[in-house]
């Protein structure tokens, strides 16, 4: 089966994001923001289009789900979630595992190194036939597979929310936002 690439909303580099003011965030975190990125409603709606395209995708095949955490786990949850509703919404139903991955850090601040956990190949020789790769965000700076679905597009700027942190700050927020200049030294280690 070959799966088709469908580029993703990009959010372009010189868009200024959506003004604090517009939402409800913890604030505990008031300063220590500069912008919205990407709102919840928007996170919830592209997510339940990610979980329709995987299922058109992969037919009737059994899905294996690695979830790389911590900062995954919010976006696989509810992409597993929203697959889950899907498949008992229609006429089939897709057997599903998930299985969690935890990294002792991760790259995330204007990075240009590669992070590798597990390659596909590495996958495909331990039983798996399809393999592709789903992120919720993807930099403009990096080459995107073709095997991949993608939420969105972003700028390399830091985001945190969406149970993406800054050292461990900042799970909590439900949007998608950029850290401010001062939010970084605030929360420095």
């Amino acid at each position: 089966m070959m799966f088709a690439f469908i580029f993703p909303p990009q959010i372009r580099d010189d868009w200024p994001g959506y003004s604090l003011d517009l939402f409800s965030y913890p604030a505990h975190y008031s300063g220590d923001l500069d912008c919205v990125m990407i709102p919840h409603g928007v996170i919830m709606d592209r997510t339940e289009r990610l979980a329709r395209n995987i299922m058109d995708d992969l037919g009737d095949h059994a899905i294996v789900v690695l979830c790389v955490l911590k900062g995954g786990y919010q976006f696989c949850a509810d992409l597993v979630d929203r697959i889950k509703d899907l498949s008992h919404n229609s006429s089939r139903t897709i057997p599903m595992t998930v299985h969690f991955i935890r990294l002792k850090s991760y790259l995330n601040d204007e990075s240009t190194e590669d992070l590798h956990i597990l390659g596909a190949e590495d996958l495909c020789f331990l039983g798996g036939k399809q393999v592709f790769l789903t992120s919720f965000t993807f930099k403009t700076i990096a080459a995107a597979p073709q095997s991949v679905h993608v939420g969105f597009e972003i700028p390399n700027r830091f985001v945190v929310g969406y149970a993406l942190d800054y050292n461990e700050y900042f799970r909590d927020l439900n949007h998608i936002c950029v850290i401010s200049e001062s939010g970084k030294m605030k929360y420095k280690i």
